[in-house]
């Protein structure tokens, strides 16, 4: 079986057991809801301050959002030992750890799509002349945020303490992607929005090399 096929078929199988009970979209739609509102209060920006701190506190909800949503991705596994029954099939270790890859784009896209039209609402930001760019930032944003995640959500899944030691791996290696994502968001919420094609750039290389890398060490990452 190819690796696009039975990425699909995992990536099915993902969607199926989410959108049966909607338990982790709900509950991580609900929290980042709750934080972007909460800072909201706590900062009470106005205009000038939201351009100016708007795009880290978005890129923390995002950051908080993905921390939930990325653990139970192998976690949720270990109860019916269904990880070994996947990697006993005849499909490469790296179709698996796509298919969870593009499941959870794909639920953290969905929280976005949720979390933008309120945080523009609550800070006072104009987004509708700036909406495919900041798609664009947001895509491959979200990209390294999953990748990333996913990787390392295998390589915890097995240890004892896999609820702290995922955001204590996953924190660090992400700092610099955050800080790319957030100075493209910025030059986007300016006086003169304009896409920095600098830490665009940066952020297509991030996606790039730890998609690589995940992919050269599957193998290792799905084993116990």
């Amino acid at each position: 079986m190819g690796t696009v096929r039975a990425a699909a078929i995992v990536l099915g199988k993902e969607l199926r057991l989410e959108f049966r009970t909607r338990e982790l979209l709900n509950a991580t739609i609900v929290f980042a809801i709750i934080v972007v509102v909460l800072f909201s209060f706590a900062f009470d920006p106005t205009p000038t301050e939201s351009r100016r701190y708007g795009p880290g506190l978005l890129w923390i909800a995002f950051l908080f959002a993905g921390s939930l949503m990325l653990h139970p991705s192998f976690g949720r596994e270990q109860s019916n030992n269904t990880l070994d029954a996947l990697r006993m099939a005849p499909v490469s270790s790296f179709a698996i750890l796509l298919g969870k890859m593009l499941a959870n784009f794909l639920f953290l896209a969905v929280a976005e799509l949720v979390l933008v039209p309120v945080f523009a609402v609550l800070y006072d930001v104009s987004i509708s002349g700036i909406i495919g760019r900041l798609a664009l930032v947001l895509a491959l944003g979200t990209l390294g945020i999953v990748v990333t995640g996913t990787v390392f959500s295998a390589i915890s899944a097995h240890a004892r303490m896999r609820e702290l030691l995922l955001p204590l791996l996953l924190l660090p290696l992400l700092a610099p992607l955050l800080v790319a994502a957030v100075e493209a968001t910025a030059s986007l919420f300016g006086e003169k929005p304009f896409l920095d094609r600098t830490w665009v750039a940066f952020l297509a290389g991030f996606d790039v090399v730890f998609l690589t890398a995940a992919w050269l060490l599957c193998d290792f990452l799905m084993e116990e």
